[in-house]
C-alpha cells in the first residue's frame, strides 16, 4: 500500500503561532509521549491579509523564522511551506480581506474554506489534518464543517492546547529544547522550555458519501451553502423529472449524469412505475419495444447507435443486457446523488431468485415527464396531470 501524503491545513487570524504549535504537537510531542509522530509533508494556511503578513514575518521571514527554527531545533524533515501556501481570502471584488466584518465577508470565507478543503481531499492518496485552533470562531466553524462534508476516513480535525502561562502569548511559538525567556501576556517572564503543547482530536460526522460526485471532485467547485443544501436533500420529499427531449433528468433537483442508453433505461423503468405496471425483469412483456421507444427520443432512429441497440435487443434472452443496464444506471444515480439520497431513486429488487423483479421505490406522484417545450405554469399543469 502506498503511503498517503500528509497535509496540514490551519486557519489562522493574528496568531500564526498555531502553525508551529500544531506541527510540534503532531511530531515532537507525540514522539516524546511514545506515540507515532505525524509529520506533515505540506502545510496550507487560510487567513486574512493581515494574518498573512503576520504569518510571513513570524514564521518565514529571515530573522524570526520560527518555522525554520522549529525544524532545526528538532531535526524535522523538509516540509513544503512558504508564501505560496498562505492563502488569503478575497472579497467579491477579488481584493484581500483584512477582516471578517459583514455577512458578505462571512460568506466569502465560508466558500473559500469549503473549496480549499474540497480540493485537498479530492485525491485519495492524501491524508488531511485540519487545525481549527486559530482565526475567528467562524473560520474554525467553517473549517470543521467543511471537513465534515468532505472528510475521508484518514482525515483528522484537531485543536491545539498550550499550557499556562504561554497560551496567547505573542512571543511563544513552541517549547524549545533549550532555555529561552519570554514575556507572557500578563507581563511575567517564563521559560519556553517549560511549556507543554498537546493536541485534542475532535470527532466529526463524515458526510462525504452523502454528497453528489460533482461536489466532491476537484472540478466540482460549489459554494458552502450549496454544498450544505445538497447534503440536506435526503430529508426532502423525492421528485424525479425526466425530459428526454432535452436529454436530461433531475432527482431532488440534482442532475442525473447518464449516458443515453442508461437514461432511456431509467425512463422506461420510471414510466412502468408511473403507469402502475408490474415490477420489471428481463423477460417482461414488451420490454425491448418499450426501451426502444424511450431510446428513440434520445437518438435518431436512423443512427448507428439506434441500430446497434436494436440489434442487441433482437434476442430471446435479454438477461445480461438488462442486468448491465440496471447496474450502470444505478452507478450513475449513486455518483450523481450520493449514497443516502440515491436510495430514493435506485432501481431496487423485489422477490426471490430466480423470479426477482425490479422497480423504482418512488411513489408515482413523485415521477414527472416533461417534453422540453413547456415552461412556467404549463410545467406545473403537466405535473398535476401526471
Amino acid at each position: 500500500m502506498n503511503k498517503k501524503k500528509n497535509i496540514l491545513l490551519a486557519v489562522t487570524g493574528l496568531s500564526p503561532q498555531i502553525v508551529t504549535e500544531t506541527v510540534f504537537a503532531l511530531s515532537v510531542a507525540r514522539e516524546q509521549a511514545g506515540q507515532t509522530p505525524w509529520l506533515p509533508e505540506e502545510i496550507h494556511v487560510i487567513t486574512t491579509a493581515e494574518g498573512a503578513q503576520r504569518a510571513h514575518l513570524a514564521l518565514l521571514e529571515h530573522g524570526k523564522n520560527w518555522f525554520g527554527r522549529l525544524r532545526q531545533d528538532y531535526e524535522i524533515p523538509d516540509i513544503v511551506f512558504g508564501d505560496e501556501q498562505i492563502h488569503i481570502v478575497e472579497d467579491s471584488n477579488g481584493q484581500p480581506l483584512d477582516d471578517i466584518r459583514n455577512p458578505a465577508n462571512n460568506e466569502r470565507v465560508a466558500d473559500f474554506i469549503c473549496d480549499t478543503v474540497r480540493r485537498l481531499t479530492a485525491n485519495d492518496d492524501t491524508a488531511l489534518h485540519v487545525s481549527i485552533a486559530g482565526g475567528r470562531k467562524t473560520m474554525g466553524y467553517y473549517a470543521g464543517y467543511a471537513l465534515s462534508l468532505f472528510g475521508r476516513p484518514q482525515d483528522v480535525l484537531s485543536h491545539v492546547l498550550v499550557s499556562e502561562p504561554f497560551e496567547s502569548s505573542w512571543d511563544f511559538f513552541y517549547p524549545t529544547p533549550y532555555s529561552e525567556i519570554i514575556e507572557t501576556r500578563d507581563k511575567a517572564l517564563a521559560d519556553t522550555r517549560d511549556a507543554r503543547v498537546t493536541l485534542a482530536e475532535i470527532p466529526f460526522v463524515r458526510l462525504r458519501d452523502e454528497l453528489p460526485l460533482r461536489l466532491r471532485v476537484q472540478e466540482g467547485k460549489a459554494s458552502f451553502s450549496e454544498t450544505v443544501r445538497a447534503a440536506q436533500k435526503t430529508t426532502e420529499p423525492p421528485e424525479l423529472i425526466i425530459d428526454l427531449t432535452s436529454q436530461r433528468a433531475t432527482a431532488s433537483g440534482e442532475p442525473l449524469h447518464m449516458e443515453p442508453a442508461e437514461l432511456a433505461f431509467y425512463a422506461m423503468m420510471a414510466r412502468a412505475k408511473q403507469k402502475g405496471l408490474h415490477a420489471q425483469r428481463h423477460d417482461s412483456d414488451g420490454l425491448a419495444q418499450r426501451y426502444l421507444i424511450e431510446y428513440g427520443k434520445l437518438v435518431k432512429e436512423a443512427s448507428g447507435d439506434y441500430e446497434r441497440i436494436e440489434k442487441a435487443l433482437d434476442s430471446d434472452d435479454l438477461k445480461d443486457w438488462f442486468d448491465q443496464r440496471k447496474s450502470r444506471t444505478n452507478t450513475a444515480i449513486k455518483n450523481s446523488l450520493g449514497h443516502s439520497l440515491a436510495q430514493h431513486y435506485l432501481i431496487t429488487a423485489s422477490g426471490k431468485r430466480p423470479k426477482t423483479r425490479y422497480s423504482l421505490p418512488l411513489p408515482t406522484e413523485a415521477i414527472h415527464f416533461e417534453n422540453g417545450k413547456l415552461a412556467g405554469a404549463d410545467k406545473v399543469k403537466e405535473k398535476r396531470q401526471d
